[in-house]
């Protein structure tokens, strides 16, 4: 808290909005177009390799918030103020960072996979100036950055070696989708035993959001395990394009991806009973089964535009 208020005393308003478009490079929707630009577009290895990576990590970021339940700071200590603009973001509880671990999951996944040495420090400073946005904005701690930072470093170079090993046995990559489902359905299950167990409304609301965020991640890994299989055996996509109809096929498949991300939500809440958490899962499912299996249907069509 002593660094907090440090950086609290130099606030200005220039620097908040800086450092509030700064940590938004951490936010889901940044990790979502970067993962699926590089999936349809760039590689599908790399693709899979980011996501593994952010999914093992948000599993273990959600895992240790619900484990853990510190506070975020300004619950901690009444007294301290933070940058407002940075409150909607901040759900959950504070220990670890999720927008560091994003972050560092993103950018330094994309770091260890480039061989060009400019790209890797720009990619590495990124995540840093996120991390240390998370401070300055008031939302947490030195030690929530740090653990996350820490968490998500060592997942990009422990994944890495497996992904060079799906490359040869492509049924490595399918088994590792496959922990990562199991994974969250097993992270559902200790939320479901473990129940709301705390005493205030804040307790409450942190729980809510950790079952939301692991009925999401079982959604997506299950679309993401569905999604592998069909296209080892029946798509076979290609990411070969010009780079017109990259973006093209990028703008027009993000717009769709994210129409069925936002429209869908309050029908599937209806249908489902008002249980907002398994609507999520459901959604996302959808969501990734749409990015992995049906637009990509679509990508032979792209490959031949430009083409004499």
């Amino acid at each position: 808290m002593g660094l907090l208020y440090a950086l609290e005393s130099i606030r200005t308003p220039v620097l908040d909005k800086i450092m509030s478009v700064i940590t938004l490079l951490g936010g889901e929707l940044f990790f979502m177009v970067i993962a699926v630009a590089v999936f349809w577009c760039v590689s599908k290895r790399e693709g899979y390799y980011l996501m593994i990576v952010g999914f093992f990590g948000t599993v273990i970021n959600q895992f240790l918030k619900i484990l853990c339940c510190v506070p975020r700071p300004w619950v901690k200590d009444p007294g301290f103020t933070i940058v407002e603009s940075a409150r909607a973001e901040a759900t959950g509880y504070s220990f670890p960072s999720g927008h560091t671990q994003n972050a560092v999951a993103t950018y330094g996944g994309m770091a260890r996979y480039t061989n060009k040495t400019w790209l890797r420090v720009l990619l590495i400073v990124l995540a840093v100036l996120v991390a240390f946005s998370r401070m300055y904005l008031g939302v947490h701690t030195p030690l929530d950055v740090g653990v996350s930072f820490v968490v998500a470093a060592a997942l990009v170079m422990l994944v890495y070696p497996l992904m060079e090993e799906a490359d040869r046995r492509p049924a490595v990559l399918t088994r590792t989708i496959a922990v990562m489902a199991a994974c969250s359905g097993l992270f559902v299950g200790y939320l479901y035993l473990r129940g709301d167990t705390g005493a205030t409304a804040e307790d409450t609301a942190n729980y809510v959001s950790a079952l939301e965020n692991a009925w999401k991640l079982t959604g997506a890994t299950l679309g993401m395990l569905i999604a592998n299989i069909a296209d080892r055996k029946y798509v076979r996509f290609e990411t070969q394009a010009v780079w017109w109809a990259q973006l093209i096929k990028l703008a027009v498949g993000f717009g769709l991806l994210l129409a069925i991300r936002a429209g869908l939500k309050a029908p599937l809440i209806a249908l489902l009973g008002g249980s907002a958490a398994i609507a999520g899962g459901v959604r996302y499912l959808l969501v990734v089964l749409f990015a992995g299996c049906v637009w990509p249907l679509t990508f032979w069509w792209f490959g031949r535009l430009g083409r004499r």
